[in-house]
């Protein structure tokens, strides 16, 4: 994925640059814009005094706006800076659940819901005077109500479809639940952006004795679902694959879903090899802990969890607990949501941070260019793994 330089752009931005950070957003958006601030005081020199790169080099990209709320719990979004013209960028955690507000008195956390009506909000308050309006939420809102198994609400393709009605012409998440989604505005750009290369440079960056060959190392699924997620890890790694299979009781649905009876493994012998589970989120944790569990029982070595997210609805005790009985090593999620410092501080954890590709894709979507060598990391994990000496060049 390399960066733009002098040489290589060869489109006049689409507009002039501005980002929005969304409540809960602001220290992502921080490191984005200064990622943005530091390659353009290099990009595009001779170019700069042209009208077309207008505000191209500036000091901050951040746009100024604000969430007021009245004493009932309503609320409003302004805007303090003009923005006809412009390039917008709207980034949006909808999980982060520590962004509070009063109401009647009282004080109460954001849910998804709260920070999806901001969203709409500050798109409103925009007044459709950007040139283009993009949202960057790297865990799609209402990602897991994608489909209908009975009469319910299809709640993520409902969502998408507002954002389209309200103007957004390009939507970018990470590691989408299902991204067949996407076909709920076939006429608009969706980006559904897999951090595989930052998962593994941070897994190979952690555990120093890794040892990459399908005699030691095998990725494993938790459920059918996330089977293509590890397809890849497989085939780049070039290393064995298993699966669970999720036997669920559907006569009955606990908390909004059919209870899990037995997780059944699929696959060769995993006995004395390291394992990497990956999937692209943890809510409870319960079934992924469960997987590494079988897995232990299996006979296997360590157990590395990779996650795009961690949202940690139940809290961390049941990790520390798991972790300390040895069920596994460490355990690997983005910063695409929010981390509570009590998780930071974890011995187990380790925080893959994607503000840099982020900022690649704003970048190169306001020069109006192809992202398709942002998507395909193949060649960037190749290099990574031969430099690491964990894979011979060829």
């Amino acid at each position: 994925m390399p960066r733009l330089t002098a040489e290589n752009i060869t489109n006049i931005p689409f507009g002039p640059l501005g980002i929005i950070g969304m409540p809960g957003c602001e220290e992502l958006t921080d490191k984005i814009d200064n990622y943005l601030v530091t390659w353009r005081k290099t990009q595009a020199q001779e170019h700069k005094e042209s009208l077309a790169f207008f505000g191209y080099e500036k000091n901050s990209y951040k746009i100024n706006a604000s969430f007021p709320r009245f004493g009932s719990g309503e609320s409003k979004a302004v805007i303090h800076e003009s923005v006809r013209g412009y390039d917008i960028y709207i980034i949006c955690d909808v999980f982060n659940y520590s962004v509070t507000y009063n109401m009647y008195g009282m004080t109460v956390p954001k849910s998804p819901d709260d920070h999806f009506a901001d969203l709409k909000r500050i798109i409103s308050a925009l007044e459709s005077k950007p040139k283009r309006i993009s949202v960057i939420m790297p865990m799609l809102y209402e990602g897991r109500q994608h489909k209908r198994s009975s009469r319910e609400s299809l709640d993520c393709a409902m969502a998408l479809q507002e954002l389209v009605n309200l103007g957004v012409e390009n939507i970018i998440t990470f590691d989408a639940h299902d991204k067949r989604v996407q076909n709920a505005i076939p006429d608009k750009s969706f980006e559904n952006v897999m951090p595989t290369y930052q998962m593994i440079k941070a897994l190979v960056n952690t555990v120093d004795d890794l040892k990459v060959s399908k005699d030691t190392l095998m990725t494993i699924s938790p459920d059918e679902g996330a089977m293509f997620r590890n397809i890849y890890f497989a085939t780049q790694l070039e290393i064995s694959l298993g699966m669970f299979y999720k036997r669920r009781d559907y006569t009955k649905v606990v908390n909004g879903r059919n209870p899990i009876v037995e997780h059944q493994y699929l696959g060769d012998s995993v006995e004395g090899k390291d394992i990497i589970i990956v999937d692209d989120m943890i809510s409870s944790g319960e079934s992924m802990l469960e997987v590494a569990s079988k897995l232990k029982s299996l006979g296997c070595g360590r157990i590395f969890i990779c996650t795009t997210f961690g949202l940690f609805c139940n809290g961390l005790d049941v990790f520390d607990k798991a972790y300390k009985d040895g069920v596994f090593d460490k355990l690997f999620t983005t910063n695409g949501v929010y981390q509570p410092k009590e998780l930071l501080d974890r011995e187990w954890y380790v925080s893959v941070d994607i503000s840099k590709y982020t900022a690649y894709f704003i970048d190169t979507l306001n020069h109006d260019m192809s992202v398709s060598s942002l998507l395909d990391s193949s060649e960037k994990i190749e290099t990574i793994l031969v430099k690491k000496g964990l894979k011979e060049a060829e």
